[in-house]
């Protein structure tokens, strides 16, 4: 019987030569790419979460109202590209003990669609022709929480960055 150490080298081995094969798969025309959207040109004001207009909702949920903020997207290296854009959610929320916890819902102030997602999520907010180096859109947040399903630290307050991905289509 091997030992351990044998059995996880011949795991890695496996592994190793099964993204060998899907690798060209994955880079070979027609299939769809996805990379990682820079928003770094976004403003980044402190925003903070109004819990003056906070509401008790469904058995003890808070609704906090997030406010609007602007996203500014460079899509320059996809122009003329079909696409889709999906805004993702961080698995890894300080503080959360159960991604039930918590639920980010948006409205777009322009071309992205309204929706609602919980961490871990990738979810389309955008379909189309990518026409414009940048995408500026603003999305109304709103949070939905849990109290149940946090333990926040004495002086810590609720933070996580979402992100958007975009999916080029052949």
């Amino acid at each position: 019987m091997p030992g351990p150490v044998l059995a996880l080298r011949a795991c890695r081995a496996l592994a190793i030569a099964l993204w060998a094969c899907a690798a060209p798969a994955w880079s070979a025309p027609g299939h769809a790419l996805i990379a990682r959207l820079d928003d770094s040109t976004s403003p980044r004001p402190h925003v903070q979460v109004d819990t003056r207009h906070a509401r008790v909702i469904d058995g003890g949920v808070l609704e906090l109202p997030f406010g609007r903020v602007e996203y500014r997207l460079a899509t320059a290296p996809y122009l003329g590209q079909r696409a889709r854009i999906f805004h993702v959610i961080p698995l890894s929320v300080a503080g959360m003990l159960s991604p039930a916890g918590l639920q980010v819902q948006w409205r777009g102030n322009g071309s992205f669609t309204a929706g609602a997602g919980r961490p871990g999520d990738r979810v389309q907010v955008w379909d189309g022709l990518v026409q414009t180096p940048w995408m500026i859109e603003t999305l109304d947040l709103n949070l939905r929480i849990d109290p149940r399903q946090f333990r926040l630290s004495r002086g810590s307050a609720l933070s996580f960055e979402s992100f958007f991905e975009i999916e080029t289509l052949p």
